[in-house]
């Protein structure tokens, strides 16, 4: 199964700021796409109409270039924008040279003249003996294309940003309901108590989700409810049991007529009695997710704790070839109850008791943490990172009993706490387990 820590985590992008975007890019591109249609346009039928007309006109000029020769009537014909040019036989050297190696058509021409850079269509006509040329400026033209091209890059800018605005104020009152529904969330997660979100909001979409939201944090809310009640009850229930048995033993271990076998073996009974109230404590406080101090208010002593834990585990060895250590270095004092740090070194140790058939296991208390070393089977770096989660089990495990839940209840309670546990295999074979104080 995929965990949310192995699912590639996608860039995030705010849903105003998608509907930003979204206007911004619309509008830069449909005004741009205006534009190059204008740009298009506009030459496209400059130059069909320009082109055409001198086409047509140079037509005529010859025409009535003919007819004056044929006849001997002078013609008139009069152009607006429009120069013509006939060059006789023998004339045809004296054109401008960009001219003369024109050929039939209309040809655009641009060249430099005394009143600056001009631009013009000229329309040619080779015939045999005459060459006919009309020439139309189309500087004015030129200059109002370069006007209307700076015009359209302004309307272009003037529109993207008019859609941009478009955008922001479009994503404001759009995301409003959704950014309303998400502060009052927050304020629920801070204040830790859920109320009515549907009530604030229309019905609509955004209406919708508050309302489920609603449900399912009502049913959520009864599920803790009901758990933390059981808990509670489960609790008291075994309490009281537990209680007679450690009272019971306190009495029987009070009677001289108790053989040196029979009290150790009451000892023990006393013992596991102690470490199933600590445990039920220690439950109880992650059922509530509660991190409480010493009843008393004082710190507790984890050198006192690590003691009494590891001479609760001698009774587990079973005569087996195993040597159970303590050494102190330090005596830390933490503000947590004894209990909780008596179940966490009651996990650490118990393992190690566990998983060493012989050899040694050694507990150290520094000033800062309990270190648990053992001469076991040991543990892979690999299994180091996962023997905290629930009902995970080292290859070493074997046949032995257990369900995998007390490494990951030591977790859960240095998570409460603040501390820190560790698994990792140690040089010459075994394992080392700490419990880094905070």
């Amino acid at each position: 199964m995929a965990t949310a820590s192995s699912i590639p985590k996608r860039h995030r992008k705010r849903l105003k700021s998608r509907i930003i975007v979204a206007f911004a890019l619309f509008g830069t591109a449909l005004t741009a796409l205006f534009a190059a249609s204008a740009v298009f346009l506009r030459g496209y039928l400059e130059d069909t109409l320009i082109g055409e007309t001198l086409s047509r006109e140079l037509g005529n000029y010859a025409e009535a270039f003919y007819r004056e020769q044929s006849t001997g009537v002078p013609q008139n014909f009069a152009f607006s924008k429009i120069t013509g040019r006939i060059v006789g036989p023998n004339r045809f050297s004296e054109q401008p040279f960009d001219w003369q190696r024109l050929g039939n058509g209309v040809h655009r021409v641009t060249e430099m003249t005394s009143g600056g850079l001009e631009t013009y269509k000229l329309a040619v006509r080779k015939d045999a003996d005459v060459w006919f040329f009309l020439k139309y400026d189309v500087t004015e033209e030129e200059r109002g294309r370069e006007l209307m091209l700076w015009l359209l890059g302004i309307a272009v800018v003037f529109f993207s940003l008019f859609a941009l605005l478009l955008g922001v104020w479009s994503s404001s009152r759009v995301m409003a309901p959704v950014a309303d529904l998400a502060r009052r969330l927050e304020g629920i997660s801070r204040r830790g108590r859920h109320e009515p979100l549907a009530p604030h909001f229309a019905d609509d979409e955004v209406g919708q989700l508050a309302s489920a939201l609603d449900d399912y944090a009502g049913q959520l809310s009864a599920l803790v409810e009901r758990d933390r009640e059981f808990n509670s009850d489960v609790s008291h229930e075994l309490r009281t049991p537990l209680a007679v048995i450690q009272t019971t033993t306190e009495l029987v271990m009070g009677s001289p007529e108790l053989t040196p076998k029979l009290r150790e073996r009451i000892a023990r009974i006393e013992r596991a009695a102690k470490q199933s109230t600590e445990l039920i404590g220690a439950l109880l406080l992650l059922s509530r997710s509660e991190r409480a101090g010493p009843q008393d208010g004082d710190t507790s002593d984890v050198a006192q704790v690590a003691r009494e834990v590891v001479e609760s585990h001698r009774s587990q060895l079973n005569g087996r070839l195993i040597r159970l250590t303590l050494s102190v270095d330090a005596e830390p004092q933490v503000a947590a109850p004894a209990a909780v740090i008596a179940v966490v070194l009651s996990n650490l140790v118990g393992n190690a008791v566990k998983y060493t058939k012989e050899g040694e296991i050694s507990v150290r208390v520094t000033d800062n943490a309990v270190i648990v070393d053992d001469t076991g089977a040991g543990i892979t770096p690999q299994e180091a990172a996962t023997l905290f989660d629930r009902h995970v089990r080292g290859s070493s495990a074997g046949t032995t009993s257990g369900a995998g839940l007390g490494l990951a209840i030591v977790k859960r309670l240095c998570a409460l706490y603040g501390w820190r546990a560790e698994l990792e295999p140690r040089e010459g074979g075994g394992a080392r387990a700490s419990l880094r104080l905070a």
